[in-house]
Parts: C-alpha cells; structure tokens; sequence
C-alpha cells in the first residue's frame, strides 16, 4: 500500500538536476563501455586472448567498482555531499577514461581501466539516493526510469559512434574523445545544482537511523528478504547482460563479417534506441500498474526478463546468411531480434532501483543502491564477459569463429534463473511496504526483516 506524499510536486530544480545526474551517468557507461567496440584492435595490438580481454573487460574494472561502492554509498546515507560526491568521481573517472588512450604497454591500460572503476564507484549509489529525494513515490518509478537511461544511451553512443572514431582515428583517440566531456558535466554539477533534503517526498515516521558499523547496517539490509532477492536476481541478469553487451559486436564481427563500424552502428543502433524506449515505457507504465498493486514494480521486470530470452537467442542464433540491403548497407535480419532484446531487457535495471528505493529508508538508499549494484557489477560486469571469453575459447576450438556465438548464448540463459528469483521475490516485496506504512501509522521504527 502505497504512502501518498504530502510535499509540494518537483519542480524545475529538480528536473535540471535528473538531467544532469542522468547525462553523468550516461557517460560513465560510454567510459564503461565502448572498450567493447575497440576490443578486437587492443586484442590484435598487445597479441591479448579472449580470455585475458575478458579480465579486462570485466573483473579488472568490476571488483574495485563494486566493492569501493558499498562503503561510498554508505558515506552518502551518512550525511556526505552527494552532489559532491558524484561530481568529484566523475571528474575523475573521465581522466581515466583518457589516460587508457594514452597507455602504450598492456599494463598500463589494465591501471588506467581500474582507475576509472575507482571513479564510477563512487557516482551510481549517490545519484541514486539523490533521485529518490527529488520526486515523490508515485513518480519515482519513471524517474528512475530516465535516470536509468544512461547505459542505453551511453551504449548507442559508445557502440556507433566509438565505432566511427575507433576503425577512423583508432581506439586511443576513441578514449580520449569520450573522456573530456565528463570533466565539464562535473563543473556542470557542482556549480549549478544543490544537494537535495533527505526524505523529503517520504511520509513522517520511516527515517531509521543508521547504524553504527557497515557490516551491521549491511546485515540489517540483506535480513529484508525482498531485498537479498532482488539483489541476487539482477546480478544474474547483470552476468548475462554484461557478457551480452560486451562481446556482441564482436560476434557481429566474426559471426556476420561486418566491419568495426557497421557492427557499431547496427548494434547501437538497434540495441540501444530500442532499450532506451523500453525504459521510458516501463517506467511509465509501472507506476500506472503500481497504483492498483505495488507487485507490478518486480512483476513488470519479471515479465521483461521471461520475453528478453527468446530475443536474445534469436538474435545470436538466427543464421547469417538472412541479410538485408538498404543503400549501401548490410543489415542481418538479426538485428530486429537485437532490437526486441534491447526493449524487453531495458525493464529490470531502473524498475529494480526503484524498487529498492520504496523497500528502504531515506538513510539506507544509498547502501542498498550500493548493494545492488554491487551485485550487477560484481557477478556481472566481472565475471559476464570473463565467463563469455573463456566459453568463446572453448567452443572455437569446436566451432571456429561461430564459438563466440554459442558461448553467449549459454550465458543469455541465466536470465531464467533470475525470472525465478524475481518472482520469489513478489511476495516479499509487498509484505515489506505493508510492514513499511503500518510502522509509519503506529509512529513506530520500522523493522529490518
């Protein structure tokens, strides 16, 4: 059952501050994320195996950014500046973003690629918490849902247009052309936003304080059992994503014998305008769903998961002999399964913060948001496109260059392991908010399972 707020609606502020979170977080995703439209390049010039470039791609940057973000966000919860906090890590997650152009042994990209994870660590929770405190609950889902927008459309802009720059000016340029806006999108922040008041669209009564050590406000957090759930299940949908994300335009490569700049192109554009509208929809059509029942904010992913799966296999199964001509451009008929991917899958991540933003207190936003991203981080961002390199040098040893494509696919299926948590996780979810606002009526600090 949902609180109604009783504070006057967001307003012009608070939308100048969601766009310039969301423009922050959408290039931490292109710094993130177009080392996988110049994988092949960085491959070729340091002699690297795909194994070795999914420790790059993945549990290089995946481990200091999932684990320096527990105890950041738990600095945000207790009192940090948030907007600060976000525009001092992306300043610095920008610089890094250059300097991987500028590395010229192996080692020193690996060093540049976990500087710019030490930055990111520090922006997601923050901003997360922040966007809770800016719009009302019943907005909050398709808030959440714009900020969220930032890894479709970094995604689109880093895959065709770091395709462009990498196969035209090569990968080091691409790094240095995607790193600098980050340093002005940081002045942005500091200078013409303010830090927004904690809970200030939350009903009198559910502010807890917080805990006097972080393991035990950690322990609080995983005793609420729709939250643990939730967590486990989008760092399963995260290893798939991750791995997904990474090395598909690499498959477009071996598998469909497109250049660097048509898979760049064809992939951005299709995975990430379509995932970009999924988001928007999803956002808006679950608060519309959540008025009637508060189920629809784990149901709805839930739904998005079960008709990702089919989309994403199709799309690396469907043979490359199906091909469109449009101009001079070749288009497999795969890329509309790609695009259905991309739309279906967009729902769990922005659906899924906000859910966490409804089961948790104005002081645990920013660890819990922590939390979870730790879990789509770590399992995904680590161990997605290690787990995919190494099933791809497996399989081509049987199936040559087609490897790649069975390896993903194998990875893909995990989404059905996170359907079923996501379901598990409804009934808890309910029963949380149900505990959340009888606390709030009794005046009562709210429990922890």
């Amino acid at each position: 059952m949902a609180v109604s707020s009783t504070t006057e609606p967001a307003g012009r502020h608070a939308h100048l501050s969601l766009l310039l979170l969301a423009l922050i977080y959408v290039f931490s995703f292109i710094d993130r994320n177009v080392i996988a439209i110049v994988i092949e390049p960085i491959k070729q010039e340091f002699g690297a195996s795909d194994t070795v470039m999914g420790l790059l791609t993945g549990i290089a940057f995946a481990l200091l950014y999932a684990l320096l973000g527990v105890p950041l966000g738990r600095m945000a919860d207790r009192g940090a500046n948030r907007r600060n906090m976000v525009a001092i890590c992306c300043g610095l997650w920008s610089l890094a973003t250059m300097a991987c152009g500028m590395a010229q042994q192996f080692w020193q990209l690996l060093l540049a690629r976990m500087t710019v994870a030490v930055g990111e660590a520090g922006g997601m929770a923050p901003s997360v918490s922040m966007v809770a405190d800016l719009y009302p609950k019943e907005r909050r889902s398709l808030a959440m849902s714009l900020f969220m927008m930032g890894p479709h459309l970094g995604l689109l802009v880093a895959m065709m247009l770091g395709g462009w720059l990498a196969q035209t000016y090569g990968w080091r340029t691409t790094f240095v052309v995607f790193g600098a806006p980050g340093l002005l999108l940081a002045l942005l922040l500091l200078t013409i936003t303010r830090e927004p008041r904690r809970g200030a669209y939350d009903a009198p009564g559910i502010t807890q304080a917080t805990e006097a050590s972080l393991s035990g406000q950690i322990r609080s957090l995983l005793r609420i059992r729709g939250f643990t759930l939730l967590c486990l299940g989008c760092g399963l949908a995260g290893v798939a994503g991750y791995g997904y994300g990474i090395w598909a335009p690499t498959f477009l490569l071996r598998s469909h014998g497109l250049t660097l700049a048509q898979a760049g192109l064809l992939f951005g554009f299709a995975s990430g305008l379509s995932a970009m509208a999924g988001a928007l929809f999803s956002g808006w059509y679950c608060d519309r769903l959540c008025a009637r029942d508060s189920r629809w904010q784990i149901g709805l992913p839930l739904l998005g998961v079960l008709i990702s799966i089919p989309m994403g296999l199709a799309f690396l199964l469907w043979p490359a002999t199906g091909l469109w001509q449009v101009g001079g451009l070749t288009i497999p008929h795969a890329m509309l399964f790609a695009a259905g991917f991309g739309f279906f899958n967009s729902w769990w991540p922005s659906l899924s913060y906000a859910a966490i933003s409804h089961m948790l207190t104005a002081n645990q936003r920013a660890l819990g948001a922590a939390l979870l991203n730790l879990c789509i981080t770590l399992l995904g961002a680590g161990f997605g496109p290690l787990i995919s390199g190494v099933l791809s040098d497996v399989f081509t040893t049987t199936f040559g260059a087609d490897g790649l494509r069975y390896a993903l696919a194998c990875v893909l299926c995990l989404l059905l392991l996170t359907a079923l948590l996501f379901t598990v996780a409804l009934a808890h979810y309910r029963q949380r908010l149900d505990q959340l606002t009888g606390e709030t009526m009794s005046g009562a600090q709210p429990a922890t399972s």
